[in-house]
């Protein structure tokens, strides 16, 4: 279904483009060749066939009768579209808006309404509920709505109880939200969920009629006592949950949702995994993950440092003059390995290392019993390390003295992590 606004922008596309069919059709994506040719006929017999504005085909005596009733009978348009029967509000607006006698701003009711005996009751119903649900919206139980002096030489007195009563009633609801469901004061009682409007309800039934709780919160009659249905049935899931709370420790504590339906099912209780999920939450049993620590070889400062005698210059200018070692974690499917490797500054080449899958004392001491067994021609290296608990044990320092190498470790600001 095209609408005129469409049809005449079909129709101008077509005269400009010089009556090209396909070329139209294909920039717009729409209508068919055949829906265009019909939309082009009826514009070239009427070029106001397309126009918004037309919203009825009235003749000129029915235009002046609708607009003589509105300028007659309190300027209501409202009115005069019900009593006439025609036109439509917006397009009586256009009309009265063309007329010389349209001078101010449109008035869509008049002041001195006449009253029609169609339902009376139902409609003054309908207006109350209206002008209440109003005042509540603007009632706040921190800074209530002033009144100004105006509005309270318009209101009678009658108006004033009623006001006093809805912010009466306005703030024992928000009293009841933050008693009953610990929420802040200030919070909009209509952004609640149905289950705490239910509570709220429930704890002002002694106080007020269930129309007038129900209409304040916003709630339906039948949502209301479906709640409380919901309500007084109980926990349907209490019996899973007894069944939860005593399976997890059984399974120390590592079973997940998937694994516990599982368990359930061999119990022959059958229950979703989205909803064991839920009550594992509720029942805060959660699975804790112990995840082991990056290796660090530091455990403080067992020994007294030396010096850093390379100050970061790794230039050697013979072999076996400065080395320096580390000690390197991999994850295998295995395990984890640690390779403690001694690589020489001159050359960047590997002349000692050791593997083991703890990474020990003996890890470090056997590389390098290994490569002072290399030294042949009596060279006495600079060793370089960091400030690791291998290389500040008694035993590596002694090695280290017995051959004769000299000791080198980073500084401490370099260590951290």
């Amino acid at each position: 279904m095209y609408s005129n606004t469409d049809k005449l922008k079909a129709v101008q596309l077509f005269y400009q483009y010089d009556r090209a069919w396909a070329t139209v059709l294909r920039e717009l994506g729409y209508p068919s060749r055949s829906t265009l040719k019909l939309w082009v006929k009826q514009y070239t017999a009427n070029p106001h066939a397309f126009d918004e504005r037309s919203r009825g085909k009235f003749s000129a005596k029915q235009h002046k009768t609708a607009v003589d009733y509105y300028f007659d009978h309190g300027r209501s348009s409202a009115r005069t579209s019900r009593i006439l029967g025609y036109p439509s509000r917006s397009l009586l607006d256009l009309w009265v808006q063309k007329d010389s006698r349209y001078t101010e701003q449109l008035v869509t009711h008049a002041p001195d309404r006449v009253k029609h005996p169609t339902k009376p009751r139902k409609s003054k119903q309908r207006v109350a509920a209206m002008q209440s649900t109003k005042l509540l919206r603007q009632s706040k139980a921190s800074s209530p709505t002033p009144i100004s002096t105006n509005d309270l030489a318009a209101l009678d007195h009658g108006s004033l109880l009623r006001r006093a009563q809805e912010l009466e009633l306005q703030n024992d609801i928000l009293k009841q939200v933050n008693d009953l469901l610990k929420k802040d004061l200030g919070i909009d009682q209509l952004h609640l969920t149905n289950k705490e409007k239910r509570q709220v309800i429930d704890a002002l039934r002694d106080k007020y009629p269930l129309k007038i709780l129900l209409r304040a919160l916003e709630i339906s009659k039948s949502s209301y006592f479906y709640q409380h249905k919901v309500f007084e049935a109980g926990d349907k899931y209490a019996d899973v949950r007894e069944r939860l709370n005593v399976l997890f420790p059984q399974n120390y504590s590592s079973y997940g949702y998937r694994r516990m339906r599982e368990a359930l099912l061999d119990e022959g209780i059958h229950i979703s995994e989205k909803v064991i999920r839920r009550l594992m939450a509720e029942e805060g049993l959660v699975v804790k993950v112990t995840r082991c620590r990056k290796y660090s070889s530091y455990a403080g400062e067992i020994t007294p440092a030396v010096a850093n005698l390379l100050e970061r210059d790794f230039k050697a200018e013979r072999p076996n003059e400065k080395l320096v070692t580390d000690i390197t974690e991999f994850r295998i499917q295995t395990g984890k390995v640690y390779l403690s490797p001694l690589i020489d500054c001159f050359d960047g080449q590997i002349i000692s290392w050791s593997i083991g899958t703890s990474p020990n004392a003996e890890l470090v001491s056997t590389m390098l019993k290994t490569v002072a067994e290399s030294m042949t021609n009596g060279e006495k290296p600079i060793i370089h390390s960091d400030r690791g608990a291998h290389y500040r044990w008694p035993a590596w320092i002694d090695l280290m003295g017995e051959y004769g190498f000299t000791r080198s470790i980073v500084q401490e600001s370099l260590h951290a992590g």
